[in-house]
């Protein structure tokens, strides 16, 4: 077992792991994962949520979860951890569909059935045999027009470790040592994806340490890829942590339940699942 391989994800997140938070804790930096949603991730999405059908990759204890199954009518969520599953099953129970996978297969999911496939704050741990493996995949279970939108180790940009740090796990946050935007990008490419966008990014106070790429099939987008460094990604934190975290509240009582997703009625082609693509949202 090495660092960032699927043995030590499994035993990191399933056994190590105390989950003292459910992974609230990683979010600190933005005053809670609320805030970081609304001011990191979803202006990102906005021309691609609410949707139809949604697949998270390692959604751990349910941190965006309880988003995406707000602005979905479809959600399915793939871990290698069986104890991150069981949580999400009991926290959000039939909202969603929750599978064990093996930390390297999608092949519990059907082809072409999914308008955005989502991985935030987890593949940064992954190393490159398993982001390969997943990019392959990914581009298969995209329908017309959908994209993926994923959050990735870019330390592979300086060789194994950022030059203002000392390399080893705890210096680099144990992200991926062999992963970089660059290779995301070619393995893209080579599975029949075509890069929208990618933004490294400063991550706990390491220059470009991270990257969210964004990709769709090729073909369905006329847009020229955007490769983008950027510098000031610690004051859309900021901002975050000092004007939306002040107006974020912990509820004492779980919010009213979604209709039950195992029901047929919401996995017909009226209701998202994969029996249709989803119509384009226009942007605002």
């Amino acid at each position: 077992m090495t660092t960032n391989d699927r043995d030590w994800n499994r035993a990191l997140w399933n056994d190590a792991f105390a989950w003292s938070d459910a992974g609230e804790e990683w979010s600190a930096g933005w005053g809670g994962s609320a805030p970081q949603w609304f001011g990191t991730i979803l202006p990102r999405l906005r021309e691609f949520l609410p949707t139809g059908a949604v697949l998270e990759i390692a959604p751990g204890f349910g941190r965006w979860t309880r988003f995406l199954l707000a602005m979905s009518r479809w959600y399915v969520g793939v871990d290698l951890s069986e104890r991150c599953i069981d949580h999400c099953r009991g926290r959000f129970g039939n909202a969603g569909t929750f599978i064990v996978n093996d930390g390297l297969s999608l092949e519990g999911v059907p082809d072409g059935s999914f308008d955005l496939v989502f991985s935030f704050d987890s593949l940064v741990h992954a190393d490159a045999a398993v982001m390969r493996r997943y990019v392959r995949q990914i581009v298969r279970k995209l329908r017309p027009n959908g994209v993926a939108f994923l959050h990735h180790s870019n330390l592979g940009m300086f060789d194994g470790y950022p030059a203002q740090s000392a390399p080893g796990p705890l210096a680099d946050h144990c992200r991926a040592p062999d992963v970089s935007a660059e290779t995301v990008r070619a393995w893209v490419r080579e599975y029949g994806g075509e890069i929208l966008r990618q933004e490294m990014v400063d991550w706990a106070g390491l220059r470009y340490l991270d990257c969210f790429t964004l990709f769709g099939r090729q073909g369905d987008f006329d847009s020229p890829p955007q490769v983008v460094l950027n510098s000031s990604f610690a004051d859309e934190v900021a901002h975050a942590r000092t004007v939306l975290a002040p107006w974020s509240f912990r509820r004492t009582a779980p919010a009213p339940a979604r209709a039950d997703a195992s029901d047929p009625a919401q996995n017909d082609s009226s209701a998202g699942g994969p029996g249709e693509a989803s119509a384009p949202r226009e942007s605002g």
